[in-house]
């Protein structure tokens, strides 16, 4: 039988989660964690950061850092408090306008899982969000034109009772913004029923968009711990030129990442 939830016939496929991006594996995976961990990175490779994912925080978290020479990013509400007011911030409006740190671990657990997850040299790992979506899709079309296949993950949530996947709309309309420029660039006669399906969405969602995010599930939930800014931030659709690519462990620029691809160095 062929590759069936693999969507191994289709050049350019869509699924959530790990699971759906270890199932999906492809040439070339973009994971999209629209709010926030995919903002984030975004912002930070923009204002010259490298960006080192980590699956969640905890004691190994703070190791992780010292031995990548990095700075380790706090939650928002740990950044406020009076013993962290010099740590950078998980969140990508404080990102945005506050210090540049040249090396950044941030930890989540669900992009930031799902990146490392799949890096392991067969996949080139890259990060989508509704800020960069033009710009990921103009990088991806020429590798598809070329025949490399692309999956793009959602990430979705956790829910809190049993830590299963809460599939999160910020992520499918920040999933469809790549796949549906991608596919006015490319065609859509390579992409999957499931990729296609999230490019409608995005198309159906566009005209309310920044809307949408502040009012659903995620969006509520950061307004209600302080951080609606973040909502705004993560919402500016194609506001960024900026690829960020995985490379020797970390996140930085797509040329750069080559050029670091083509020497063999951090």
């Amino acid at each position: 039988m062929a590759d069936v939830f693999g969507q191994g016939e289709y050049a350019v496929r869509f699924d959530w989660g790990p699971t759906g991006a270890q199932t999906t594996r492809a040439d070339v995976a973009v994971v999209v964690d629209v709010l926030s961990f995919s903002t984030t990175v975004t912002v930070a490779v923009e204002r010259g950061m490298r960006v080192f994912p980590y699956r969640w925080q905890g004691p190994g978290a703070a190791e992780f850092a010292a031995r990548n020479d990095a700075a380790l990013a706090v939650g928002g509400l740990e950044a406020i408090r009076d013993d962290a007011v010099s740590s950078p911030t998980l969140s990508p409006a404080g990102l945005l306008h506050g210090p540049v740190y040249p090396r950044l671990v941030l930890a989540s657990p669900n992009g930031a899982t799902i990146a490392q997850a799949l890096d392991d040299g067969a996949t080139t790992v890259t990060i989508g969000c509704l800020r960069n979506a033009q710009a990921v899709a103009l990088w991806l079309a020429p590798l598809v034109s070329s025949g490399r296949s692309v999956a793009v993950v959602a990430a979705g949530e956790r829910w809190d009772a049993n830590d299963s996947l809460r599939p999160a709309i910020e992520d499918l309309l920040g999933a469809g913004a790549v796949l549906a420029a991608l596919m006015s660039l490319v065609g859509g006669d390579g992409f999957s029923p499931e990729a296609s399906l999230a490019a409608e969405a995005f198309t159906a969602g566009r005209e309310r968009l920044a809307t949408r995010l502040h009012d659903c599930a995620s969006g509520r939930e950061l307004a209600a711990k302080g951080f609606g800014a973040d909502v705004d931030v993560a919402a500016d659709l194609n506001s960024s030129p900026v690829v960020p690519v995985l490379v020797a462990g970390a996140f930085d620029d797509a040329e750069s990442a080559q050029k670091r691809a083509t020497k063999g160095f951090q």
